[in-house]
């Protein structure tokens, strides 16, 4: 039986980008659906997995943890010989790779949600999409998306040469937004589209579009 369990939704791109790294990691685990049409995140027993009633959460023996980058660095480190390396073991590498991450977290990933709530999540729950959102939104990402086409100008993956948790965290937004039409904002910029295909034909995530 799996020691690791994570707990979510294949709606949630939290969920998505956990079990994502599992999979560049080669590991086994148990997925556990939570249902969220119910509330079931904000009840007992879940609460007592994540006290912020928030998915996905995740289990490996008996650590608990939640939020979704946090586990993905764990995953990373404590499994770091086994599947594909996520971080790099050179100090100042590890140092790039961790600033790109936080570009994603913290530049990217704001209109990039709201992108996905607006256009891949409203429509499936038969909600109105709010136009103005998007519109602003867009214009958002298309500057932290400048940004990204100067550096790969110059560099195969944003972290560095090699893959690492800096292009997987994009990887749930990008489920979404490439089948909507924000497409264009991605493949106006040659380099950060050639990033973007690579990225997501990765096995690893072919894998989780698979579930």
């Amino acid at each position: 039986m799996a020691t690791i369990k994570v707990h979510g939704n294949f709606f949630s791109t939290a969920t998505l980008r956990v079990l994502a790294s599992l999979n560049e990691k080669s590991l086994d685990y148990e997925f556990v659906p939570v249902d969220l049409r119910s509330g079931e995140h904000k009840k007992d027993p879940f609460l007592s997995l994540n006290p912020f009633g928030q998915i996905p959460a995740f289990q490996d023996g008996y650590l608990n943890l939640f939020e979704s980058r946090a586990v993905t660095r764990y995953i990373a480190h404590s499994y770091a010989g086994d599947g594909i390396p996520l971080v790099s073991s050179d100090a100042k590498k590890a140092a790039v790779e961790d600033v790109w991450a936080e570009v994603e977290a913290q530049r990217y990933e704001p209109p990039a949600a709201k992108l996905t709530w607006e256009l891949g999540i409203k429509p499936v729950l038969g909600m109105a999409t709010d136009d103005d959102v998007v519109k602003a939104q867009e214009a958002e990402l298309a500057k932290v998306l400048d940004v990204y086409e100067a550096r790969l100008a110059h560099s195969k993956y944003l972290g560095g040469d090699a893959f690492s948790l800096a292009d997987l965290h994009h990887l749930p937004t990008l489920k979404y937004l490439m089948a909507s039409p924000v497409k264009a904002v991605f493949e106006a910029r040659p380099h950060v589209a050639a990033w973007v295909a690579d990225i997501m034909a990765r096995p690893s995530w072919q894998k989780v579009l698979a579930c």
